[in-house]
């Protein structure tokens, strides 16, 4: 009987489980307890992408280190986040590999866009060099050391593009082999296909209803509970009644919103919503897409159908929608000259359009965090249980430069995290530079000229704000329990905690592809640790 108590018999047999009680004891607790995967529930990574950086002097909090509140969201792109304050960590000082340049300081001199997203999440630089859009990494990437780890099944992630999908590095994030691009789903309906399959046959039950609503099992059946604990019985019967009541505590912790069509559509999916973000192939309604796709997403969570889900927008789109009219793309924007210059005249009005789409993705962002934070699971709400984390390619889109780069993670993820605060993890200063965005192009006094040579004045110097972000990934894979072999590097079978991920964690190391594996400073930002 034990054997079988599983999570959907355990909703399916609810109306007799008070009559059930005086006979399951302690080692039908244990067992429900280890079959639902714990009272902590799943841990999962979701991974919010976009191109091109952002106007880092309004993105920031001025506030590096310590407690943010809500009016410290407030003054900046972020003030639609402001509501989940005590939820959010803002992780400051960390620089990403492998920037480039034309004097190769700090990586190879491939391309703007190549080498930055290529070695983005893999830590790897990419070859060959003298191929300025297809040259690929020479590791996987994040996504897929994770997944094959943490996922049901070791299945691969879950990877969607709000946009056209293009076969260049440039538009791929994801990479399941050295050199191999990994473009995850073609279409948001494959995904809710997928999701769809899982919903089972029938109608919910009323009880699964409730607790698809948030309602807890203890509540559920309180009244049967409390009419059989009037019942005269023998000490015996009563301890087993106890040990059931346990049982009934603890295992509501780790039920979850049910999988269901219903689920699916308060979340605004149907066959038709999904359909109409399909787009031709070519040519796609963003906006529509994004909301399908990120609801999605939270479905999948809910399902637990993956654990890994990586989301991107376009690299160079132009923004016409939800009152932004533009006639440049982000890309040449955010370059301040509207072209793939790095040089010249700066774009009329470029600043303000350039706030105008930092501030529509942070809305897309808070709308993801506030879906994650409605849906109930046991005790907390499925956001708590990740680590949901929009990171950006680089800091400030003139300079290019990522070191000072803009993260911000939503979730504690079971608590590993800290939250409700920024850390700088370059020395804890609580006033590191936000940069200096604002710095070129205000037309002040007639047109504006932006020349090469000052581009860095844009960014941050590069000796500070430039802890690697190859620590940071070994903190979101120890969190949602990614292993490591005795080296330190993700391995199936490990029983270690990651302290080593990429080639290098030393971005001038980029500039040669021939130089040896070196990771200089292993582990994890321990100052990001809620135990810390």
């Amino acid at each position: 009987m034990t054997k079988n108590l599983t999570r959907r018999i355990f909703l399916r047999g609810l109306g007799g489980a008070v009559v059930a009680a005086p006979f399951l004891g302690s080692v039908a607790e244990r067992t429900a307890k280890a079959q639902s995967g714990g009272v902590e529930g799943p841990k999962r990574l979701i991974v919010f992408f976009t191109h091109n950086g952002c106007v880092t002097n309004r993105w920031f909090p001025k506030k590096a280190h310590g407690t943010l509140t809500g009016a410290d969201y407030e003054a900046t792109t972020l003030k639609h986040l402001a509501p989940f304050a005590p939820k959010l960590l803002v992780p400051r000082g960390i620089r990403a590999m492998n920037e480039w340049s034309l004097e190769r300081t700090y990586g190879q001199n491939n391309d703007l866009h190549t080498q930055v997203i290529g070695s983005y999440f893999t830590c790897h630089p990419v070859t060959p060099e003298s191929d300025k859009f297809n040259a690929k990494p020479t590791g996987r990437s994040l996504d897929h050391f994770c997944a094959e780890q943490v996922n049901p099944n070791g299945a691969p992630p879950l990877v969607m593009s709000m946009g056209q999908k293009g076969q260049d590095t440039r538009s791929n994030i994801s990479y399941s082999a050295p050199g191999e691009i990994f473009g995850g789903v073609r279409s948001p309906i494959e995904v809710f296909n997928d999701l769809t399959n899982l919903f089972g046959q029938g109608p919910v039950s009323p009880d699964s209803y409730k607790v698809a609503r948030g309602k807890s099992i203890v509540d559920i059946v309180r009244d049967d509970l409390a009419r059989l604990q009037r019942v005269d019985m023998s000490q015996s019967d009563k301890r087993k009644l106890s040990d059931w009541v346990d049982l009934l505590h603890q295992t509501s912790g780790t039920v979850r919103a049910e999988c269901s069509a219903e689920i699916a559509a308060a979340l605004g999916l149907t066959l038709e919503s999904v359909q109409a973000a399909e787009g031709d192939g070519s040519s796609f309604d963003v906006p529509k897409r994004t909301k399908v796709i990120l609801d999605l997403a939270v479905l999948s969570a809910i399902c637990d159908q993956n654990r890994v889900i990586f989301m991107k927008f376009p690299p160079a789109v132009v923004f016409k929608w939800d009152g932004i009219d533009h006639d440049r793309d982000c890309d040449g924007l955010s370059h301040r000259t509207g072209t793939q210059s790095i040089q010249g005249d700066c774009a009329l009005g470029v600043l303000e359009m350039l706030r105008e789409i930092d501030d529509w993705y942070a809305k897309k962002f808070a709308y993801l965090v506030g879906r994650l934070d409605s849906i109930e699971e046991g005790d907390v709400k499925l956001l708590d249980n990740t680590a949901t984390v929009w990171f950006q390619e680089c800091s400030d889109g003139a300079a290019r430069n990522l070191n000072n780069l803009p993260i911000l993670q939503a979730g504690s993820c079971g608590g590993y995290f800290k939250v409700g605060q920024a850390v700088n993890v370059d020395g804890g200063s609580a006033d590191l530079t936000r940069g200096n965005s604002e710095g070129a192009c205000r037309w002040l006094d007639g047109p504006s000229v932006l020349k090469y040579n000052e581009l860095h004045n844009l960014g941050t110097p590069p000796t500070i704000a430039s802890q690697p972000i190859n620590k940071y990934f070994c903190n979101l894979m120890n969190a949602i329990g990614v292993k490591a072999g005795p080296d330190g590097f993700p391995a199936i079978g490990g029983t270690r905690e990651v302290t080593h991920f990429g080639k290098h964690d030393d971005t001038k190391l980029f500039a040669d592809v021939n130089n040896p594996p070196d990771i200089k400073d292993p582990g994890e930002f321990t100052a990001l640790r809620a135990s810390s």
